[in-house]
């Protein structure tokens, strides 16, 4: 009796608890998080366009060997999101990764800002007009590693800010919860692309004629009221308790599965022949990848369910929802490899030779900061993003006399075939300025500006940033929709953990084509003076291995199958549904044919 008291008070205590976390969140919240996020990353962005320049000239390192340190840098900043979301998912929660992310980026970017303001943290200047130059010690070097190590790490927090932001606006009782989340994808992306613009512009700026100490004082000084401000809103925000061991879930199944494996799968598919949680929205596995289903099958509900109702044996028998988690994983993995290509480049301090090769006059008294340029291609996205959810989106309705959405996956596919385009034109621009480097006379003079605008880099960067928009954007709201609720922070993690291997194979064909090209004392494309170097050979060779990646993208979508979505609309049809929330949810319907 008294345990059955204790169970009732549990009980009300939960449901005094839900009700409490419904009656927070909402929009008041998104100030709090679109701030935090837009700060943190005009702070960390205000980084990247210079650095190369500070590695160089303040570290004595050479190009090649500064590329790398970035491009392993950036691997490093994307691999830690899908760790941050691992842990925030099965332990923290994402308000504390949040958190502890927004704090150890802090303290990686102060530290980075110290080797600046302390003359001891870096080599001592060079000795002219001997030219005698003293490399980084290895004390100094560890010091400058430790804080891009702690700003990687403190990104692996801040990823969760994504699916803590839906976590607040997601209402599954909403008709139009579909649109309501991708309005917030849309317009979270907007806000932090409009951060990138003031920190590849006004925070550019300032290290360029400020200097060091100042330039990278003003992102610690930014991160700091990033962390402030999420701090700030801990009150109103909803906080998801739910603690999931996604890990040894996992494992579980695979275990599982593997033991169960002669096992004969019941010929029906019905509540009673699998384990699932009392509370579970699904009672029956899918159809799909049906041999995980011996995980959860039942074969002696005796010796297999305790008293309890929960397993006796988790590593034999599992719950409906751990399989459909490892399936929904195991699934998107082949479409998630497409967006790798995504992030296959030469590597962004080549961007900024390039710009320095062009005239940047804008008048015959300003000239364009080198490290600024990408500024077009954010620039592309933030008004891709407004023209596709406020103009095209809405005129397509109108047109159609219905709601229209082009779905995450055509996306996906739209923004890789846009992606090639990008790799085309940059590809060609490169051919094109080398020979006027030559014809000019520039061959052997790396410092020359040629007689072409800068601008000519417009048409590559604009086409980039609409790709990016369109794929980026896409595969969060894949990942978010196909993922059941417990996986969202790795939902949307998936798209940087792509970034991340991306920069991994970036640095691995980087330093393939610099030895074979360069074997038997061979110049090879990969120069300090860009003018020598062959990166527009480069370029193709990228440009091949994109169209490849474009049909790898069309057999793997072919595969997957209709999206939950597209699937719920479908069972719709098929049961002749006229209920009005169905008709709402037709938003969610394909327009790709």
């Amino acid at each position: 009796m008294n345990k059955e008291v204790e169970h009732s008070s549990v009980d009300a205590d939960d449901e005094i608890s839900q009700q409490s976390q419904r009656r927070k969140g909402g929009l008041v919240t998104m100030p709090f998080i679109i701030a935090n996020e837009a700060l943190a990353r005009m702070a960390s962005m205000g980084l990247i366009p210079n650095m190369i320049t500070y590695l160089m000239g303040s570290y004595r390192l050479h190009f090649g060997k500064a590329t790398q340190i970035l491009l392993l840098f950036s691997a490093a900043s994307n691999f830690t999101p899908v760790v941050g979301a691992f842990i925030a998912d099965s332990y923290l929660g994402r308000f504390l990764g949040v958190g502890l992310g927004s704090a150890i980026s802090f303290l990686g970017i102060t530290l980075l800002w110290l080797t600046a303001m302390f003359p001891q943290a870096r080599p001592p200047a060079c000795i002219h007009p001997t030219g005698d130059c003293k490399s980084a010690t290895k004390g100094q070097m560890a010091v400058l590693l430790s804080a891009f190590g702690l700003i990687s790490i403190g990104n692996g927090g801040l990823s969760c800010s994504l699916a803590f932001g839906a976590d607040q606006v997601n209402r599954k009782d909403n008709p139009n919860n579909h649109r309501v989340l991708e309005i917030f994808f849309s317009w979270y992306y907007a806000f932090t692309t409009i951060a990138v613009i003031i920190a590849l512009t006004i925070i550019v700026y300032i290290q360029d004629h400020l200097g060091w100490k100042i330039g990278f004082g003003v992102p610690a000084a930014l991160m700091l009221l990033s962390t402030l401000l999420f701090f700030l809103a801990s009150p109103l925000y909803v906080k998801i308790t739910q603690r999931t061991t996604l890990f040894t879930g996992f494992a579980q199944v695979t275990v599982a599965a593997f033991k169960n494996r002669k096992f004969q799968l019941p010929s029906h598919n019905s509540p009673e022949f699998y384990h699932h949680n009392k509370d579970s929205d699904i009672l029956v596995p899918t159809d799909r990848l049906r041999f995980m289903n011996k995980a959860c099958a039942i074969k002696d509900r005796e010796q297999d369910i305790g008293s309890d109702g929960s397993a006796i044996n988790p590593w034999s028998l599992c719950t409906v929802d751990q399989v459909e988690e490892l399936k929904a994983l195991v699934r998107v993995i082949p479409l998630w490899s497409t967006g790798i290509m995504m992030s296959l480049n030469i590597g962004g301090s080549f961007g900024l030779l390039q710009a320095k090769s062009l005239d940047r006059h804008i008048t015959s008294h300003f000239e364009v900061p080198a490290g600024s340029f990408n500024v077009i291609l954010v620039g592309a996205i933030f008004i891709w993003i407004v023209l596709y959810d406020r103009v095209l989106i809405p005129l397509a309705s109108q047109i159609k006399g219905k709601p229209v959405r082009i779905s995450p996956k055509t996306r996906m596919g739209i923004g890789l075939f846009l992606s090639f385009l990008h790799l085309v034109t940059a590809a060609a621009f490169e051919s094109i300025r080398r020979k006027k480097a030559i014809k000019e006379g520039y061959l052997n003079d790396p410092d020359g500006v040629l007689k072409m605008s800068a601008m000519w880099l417009a048409p590559q960067l604009c086409l980039g940033g609409i790709a990016d928009a369109i794929n980026g954007i896409g595969q969060n709201e894949f990942y978010y929709t196909e993922f059941p609720r417990s996986m969202s922070s790795i939902a949307t993690s998936l798209g940087v953990m792509g970034v991340a291997v991306g920069n991994l194979l970036s640095s691995f064909v980087f330093s393939t084509i610099e030895n074979v090209t360069s074997r038997g004392g061979e110049e090879g494309w990969i120069n300090d003076n860009i003018n020598k170097g062959h990166f527009d050979k480069y370029y193709w060779v990228i440009v091949g291995l994109s169209a490849l990646n474009f049909v790898y993208y069309l057999v793997c979508s072919w595969a997957y199958g209709p999206t939950v979505d597209q699937g719920s609309k479908a069972s719709a049809e098929e049961n002749g549904s006229n209920d009005v929330n169905t008709l709402i949810d037709d938003m969610g319907s394909d327009t790709t044919g």
